[in-house]
């Protein structure tokens, strides 16, 4: 089997068709890219394209994700959905409605669980700070998630967790990286736009994995289905942010990957990747999604990747079947 590649374009340029190959086109020249085994486009600066390039990827199954030049996420492109299924709407409508609490809950107890994991690694190599938190997450999270709660308790937790995880950061990462809050639109120091950014692209290859399955893309549970995103994959990728966007991030700052008068916009105060600053991110990004482990009950090599689809099926098994559904964890690999 073919391995199936995510591209870059991070130039301005005009994307098209010719004969059976993708063509970028800039002032540098003519790049040609195999579309036999591309599954995704990521256009990371103004391109151009038409209809007939769209028809081209259209049937070769290619999702397309755009960013402008700030780095800032403007939407995606998939083809038409090939495996929509209404019956699974209608099972997927009901379980909002009758279960959204329950699945919330799951998805709030694998971010716990996971965040834990990532942590007791710093734990483990003598940061013993550590341990009220972990104990918080371990214990009192647990029992939390275990009451009768509304789906507002719920996300309370949920951002407690969070605002708890990076107020950990203080003991394990270089001062200049350290954050005072989390700030998203627009990020405001160079950790909150490394977070943005690598939530951003944990979330389009969500889209990309969800696109993949049965599942209908605007029906979520933790977090509110609306209008103008796609708050399942919001779900989903919830869990693989502290498997994969932070592991990212702290390999790269702990290891000077990034610095920040280097690889960080100093016009904004440094809260922006320059183009530097985001290839080598993307790269350690793939590296990390990509990278592979036994799959415990699969009994094969996997990616990270491929278990956010299979997180997908889980939930599936579970609006079909009734199966349990709980999200990939850390610990388990699976």
């Amino acid at each position: 089997m073919a391995k199936e590649h995510t591209r870059y374009i991070f130039s301005m340029g005009t994307l098209s068709r010719k004969d059976n190959s993708i063509v970028f086109k800039n002032e540098k020249g003519n790049v040609y890219l195999p579309i036999e085994d591309t599954r995704e486009l990521y256009c990371m600066n103004e391109v151009s394209l038409n209809a007939k390039f769209l028809d081209f990827i259209s049937k070769a199954g290619i999702v397309m994700h755009f960013f402008n030049y700030h780095g800032n996420y403007s939407g995606s492109y998939y083809p038409k959905d090939q495996l929509i299924s209404g019956d699974l709407t209608i099972k997927q409508s009901f379980a909002y409605i009758e279960n959204r609490l329950e699945i919330a809950k799951a998805i709030v107890q694998g971010i716990a669980e996971n965040v834990h994991e990532l942590l007791y690694h710093y734990y483990r190599h003598g940061k013993k700070e550590l341990k009220p938190y972990l104990d918080w997450l371990k214990k009192d999270v647990v029992t939390f998630l275990q009451k009768e709660v509304d789906i507002k308790q719920i996300l309370f937790i949920e951002g407690q967790i969070w605002s708890r995880f990076y107020d950990s950061f203080k003991y394990f990462l270089p001062e200049d990286f350290l954050m005072n809050k989390r700030v998203k639109r627009p990020p405001d120091n160079p950790m909150n736009a490394l977070i943005s950014f690598g939530n951003t692209l944990l979330y389009t290859k969500t889209i990309s994995a969800i696109y993949r399955t049965h599942l209908n893309q605007s029906i979520s549970f933790l977090h509110s289905p609306r209008e103008g995103r796609f708050s399942l994959s919001l779900d989903l990728s919830e869990v693989f942010k502290p498997v994969v966007v932070f592991k990212t991030i702290f390999y790269c700052v702990n290891n000077k990957k990034l610095q920040i008068t280097k690889h960080f916009d100093k016009s904004v105060n440094y809260a922006l990747l320059n183009e530097s600053g985001k290839k080598i991110f993307i790269e350690a990004f793939e590296n990390r999604i990509n990278e592979t482990f036994i799959h415990p009950k699969l009994k094969r090599k996997t990616t990270y990747k491929s278990a956010i689809r299979y997180d997908g099926y889980k939930l599936i098994k579970y609006l079909v079947e009734d199966v349990p559904f709980k999200p990939f964890s850390l610990k388990e690999k699976c």
